[in-house]
């Protein structure tokens, strides 16, 4: 298989099995060795006290992004460290895509930076950073890496 096949078919199986993700309603627009596209519309459960998108939220989609990422070569990774900056509040009824892109690696650790974005407006809304640690094993046995 090739690396863009490995990652498509890891990313269907991440898709499947993330039920967190799918409950916020995140969808995969596309995946690629060491990044992603998920997109998210802002649903009214999901505003904070200020009646914007709760910072968990967009964080629990940048999280989404990050695994995808990081997990996309079929070896078996985890967060290790990950931190996030907001930028602009979200209203009800944004779609947001979350962008995520290996920046670097060394060893069994990995950095990558997730992007979320307002879809319309193309506006940034938030800055990710996370650090992986590939903790051994393969997401499918058997795929290949």
């Amino acid at each position: 298989m090739t690396p863009q096949q490995i990652a498509e078919t890891v990313g269907k199986l991440v898709a499947e099995r993330d039920m967190a993700g799918r409950r916020l309603g995140v969808q995969l627009a596309s995946v690629m060795p060491g990044g992603c596209v998920l997109r998210m519309t802002v649903q009214p459960d999901m505003v904070n006290s200020g009646g914007t998108c709760h910072g968990g939220v967009i964080f629990t989609l940048a999280d989404s992004a990050f695994g995808y990422a990081c997990n996309s070569f079929n070896r078996a990774a985890v967060a290790q460290q990950c931190d996030i900056t907001y930028l602009k509040p979200v209203a009800v009824g944004t779609v947001l895509t979350a962008t995520a892109e290996l920046r670097e690696t060394a060893g069994r650790s990995s950095v990558y930076d997730m992007t979320i974005r307002n879809e319309a407006t193309g506006e940034t809304v938030a800055l990710f950073r996370g650090l992986s640690r590939e903790i051994g094993g393969e997401i499918i046995p058997g795929l290949g890496t």
